[in-house]
C-alpha cells in the first residue's frame, strides 16, 4: 500500500483547485478567474485500491503587499518542505515569468519527487507545449513532467497513478470515506465568498473577506440558520457590495444559499451582513480567525 502527502502549489490562476476538485470529484476548494482565490491550505484525501493520497490545495506564490499575502505565500512555501511529493502547477497557456522562475528557485531545497503539471492543455496547440516542456527539463530535473486539463480532466487519471507510485510505502492516514479536514463553517465562508468574486471586479475580491457569525443546527423545522459578514476595506466599497436597494448582496445571498442547501442536503437560512473593517489585512487576530495561520502558529 502507498500513502503520503502530496502538495500543489504554482502561480495564482494556475489551476491548483481545480485540479484538486477533479481529483477528488468534489467540490473542495472554490474556483474563480479572480487571482489569489485560495487563500488557505485545503486538504482533500483520496483512496485508491493501492493506497491513499493527501492532496493539499495552496495559496498562489505571488508577492506580498499586506500581512495576509505574506501569511497566503508562507502556506505555500511551507508545504513544499513538508510532503512526500511535490506538484507544480503550471498554467501551459501563459508565458514563462518571473513567478515561475522564483518558483524554480525554492525547489532548490526540495528533496522529495516533483513532478512538472503543465495545466490548461485545452487551451494551447500541441506545437506549443513541447518547447515549454524543453525549457523546464533544462530548468529542473523533474521527476514526471505531466500535461493535463483539470477543466476536461485530460490526463489527470495519469497523474493520479504517476504520484501514487512515488509515494512512500505506507498504512492509510484517514479513513476511506474521509474527503477533507475542513470544518463546514470553512465551506459556508468560501462559497458566500466564491459568490462574492463573481460578482465584484477592481479591488473588491482582494480586499474583502467573509466571516460566520452564527451557525445554527439543524433546527426542528429542518433548517440550517446562518449569520455571516462581508467585509469589505473602505467604506466605499460597502454601498457596491450591497447594491441598489439591496440587491447584489441579495443575489450573492441567493445563490449560494442554494449551493450550501445542496452541500448539507437540508433547508438553509442565510443572512449576510456587509461591515468596513479598514485594516482587516493587516489584522493578526482576523486572519487568525479566517485560517491564515502565519507559520509559526
Amino acid at each position: 500500500m502507498k500513502a503520503g502527502f502530496i502538495s500543489l502549489i504554482g502561480r495564482p490562476n494556475a489551476g491548483k483547485s481545480s485540479l484538486l476538485n477533479k481529483i477528488i470529484g468534489a467540490k473542495l476548494a472554490i474556483v474563480s478567474d479572480k487571482p489569489q482565490t485560495t487563500r488557505n491550505r485545503i486538504i482533500g484525501v483520496k483512496s485508491y485500491p493501492s493506497g491513499q493520497a493527501v492532496f493539499m490545495d495552496t495559496p498562489g506564490i505571488h508577492r506580498p503587499l499586506h500581512r495576509m499575502n505574506v501569511r497566503m505565500v508562507e502556506m505555500a512555501l511551507d508545504s513544499i518542505r513538508r510532503v512526500d511529493v511535490l506538484g507544480v502547477i503550471v498554467d501551459a497557456a501563459e508565458i514563462i515569468g518571473g513567478g515561475d522562475r522564483f518558483i524554480l528557485q525554492q525547489l532548490r531545497r526540495v528533496k522529495s519527487p516533483v513532478f512538472l503539471v503543465l495545466n490548461k492543455i485545452d487551451l494551447i496547440a500541441k506545437q506549443k507545449l513541447l518547447p515549454m516542456i524543453d525549457w523546464y527539463r533544462q530548468q529542473y530535473e523533474f521527476k514526471e513532467i505531466v500535461p493535463v486539463s483539470a477543466l476536461v480532466g485530460d490526463g489527470v487519471p495519469e497523474l493520479e497513478s504517476l504520484l501514487l507510485k512515488h509515494l512512500p510505502d505506507g498504512d492509510p492516514l484517514y479513513p476511506e470515506d474521509y474527503l477533507t479536514n475542513q470544518p463546514e463553517r470553512f465551506f459556508v465562508a468560501e462559497t458566500v465568498r466564491e459568490k462574492l468574486l463573481q460578482h465584484t471586479h477592481a479591488e473588491i475580491p482582494f480586499s474583502s473577506a467573509v466571516v460566520v457569525d452564527e451557525f445554527q443546527e439543524v433546527d426542528e423545522r429542518g433548517i440550517i440558520r446562518l449569520h455571516c459578514s462581508i467585509i469589505v476595506e473602505q467604506a466605499s466599497q460597502k454601498p457596491i457590495v450591497v447594491g441598489r436597494g439591496g440587491s447584489m448582496v441579495k443575489t450573492i445571498g441567493m445563490e449560494a444559499r442554494k449551493e450550501l442547501e445542496s452541500f448539507f442536503d437540508t433547508k438553509v437560512y442565510l443572512g449576510l451582513h456587509v461591515k468596513v473593517r479598514s485594516d482587516w489585512r493587516e489584522n493578526d487576530r482576523l486572519l487568525n480567525d479566517l485560517g491564515m495561520l502565519s507559520s509559526g502558529d
